[in-house]
């Protein structure tokens, strides 16, 4: 089981103890937010981790040309 799965499992349990924990329909909301929001985030950063060289090739040679104008000044 990797990272990810376990981190969203870990979402879920925590969003299914909250709706059982909060009676108020709008403060049960927040919570079950904030937790989507982490999960969204976590998937999101695992695209980019699993496909970060994809798009380094253009990107690095910029970041590379800026940093040797910097240099020479």
């Amino acid at each position: 089981m990797n990272r990810l799965a376990v981190a969203l499992i870990a979402y879920a349990i925590l969003g299914i103890l909250s709706w059982l924990t909060i009676s108020d329909a709008r403060v049960r909301a927040v919570p079950l937010a904030i937790l989507a929001l982490f999960a969204v985030k976590s998937w999101l950063r695992r695209n980019d981790a699993m496909h970060a060289d994809k798009g380094s090739d253009a990107e690095g040679s910029e970041d590379e040309e800026k940093v040797s104008l910097r240099a020479d000044g």
